[in-house]
């Protein structure tokens, strides 16, 4: 794909998702679940192993679960692993960030779309996006359908581009160093909100610490003052 930035765009098209620790607290739901995993097949894994994987491609992490922990299952076992664990808590009740559900229909009423940009794979993101209200997603991403997962820009430019819109014209939200690198590359404004692990700061990024009172209005400020 080729990386497009667009200077002084300042309407905003769309608002891009995150999803698992920006859009629902199921990062929790991992780090459990990586622990299970590696104490039936591997050796040891850390509280600090487990947060080094925040944002990562599950083959990734899984390749990691492997190296790191002793795990012996192959990567798509693993994977196949992780998930079911993680969209069995979430059928218990969806788990929203702070301020999320809120901005999310804000942002369907003032006619933006929305689109899930997750390294999660399609059947968790869609288990979240049916327990969401209808119609609070125009399109999805999912790391099961992209070749280069986060960092690499690709996922937000295929984010753009089932919309049609460049990239910056899109306000990507995330909660995870990852997930920034891979906005940022995009060309896309991006809004931090760290919640399992800290973000440094970058150009093209603002930081807050919740989504709660966080409207649309001042997701096109963000958008707005990030685009110049």
């Amino acid at each position: 794909m080729v990386i497009r930035h667009t200077v002084g765009v300042t309407e905003l098209a769309a608002v891009l998702w995150d999803m698992d620790g920006t859009l629902v607290d199921t990062e929790p739901y991992w780090i459990a679940s990586e622990h299970q995993l590696v104490a039936e097949h591997g050796i040891a894994w850390s509280d600090a192993d487990a947060h080094s994987l925040v944002g990562f491609d599950l083959l990734a992490a899984a390749h990691e679960l492997r190296n790191r922990g002793g795990v012996t299952l192959d990567p798509q076992a693993v994977v196949e692993y992780l998930l079911a664990h993680v969209i069995a808590r979430c059928a218990e009740g969806l788990p929203w960030r702070p301020g999320a559900p809120e901005l999310l229909a804000g942002c369907v009423a003032a006619g933006i779309p929305n689109v899930m940009v997750t390294m999660s794979w399609r059947s968790l993101a869609d288990a979240v996006i049916g327990a969401a209200p209808a119609g609070s997603f125009t399109a999805s991403i999912t790391g099961d359908e992209v070749t280069n997962g986060k960092p690499d820009p690709d996922p937000y430019l295929a984010a753009a581009a089932a919309l049609g819109v460049d990239p910056s014209a899109c306000l990507a939200i995330e909660d995870s160093p990852t997930g920034v690198a891979s906005a940022l590359a995009a060309g896309c404004v991006t809004l931090g909100v760290p919640h399992v692990v800290s973000l440094p700061t970058s150009a093209g990024l603002t930081i807050v610490d919740s989504l709660t009172g966080i409207d649309v209005d001042a997701l096109r400020r963000i958008h707005a003052a990030g685009s110049v």
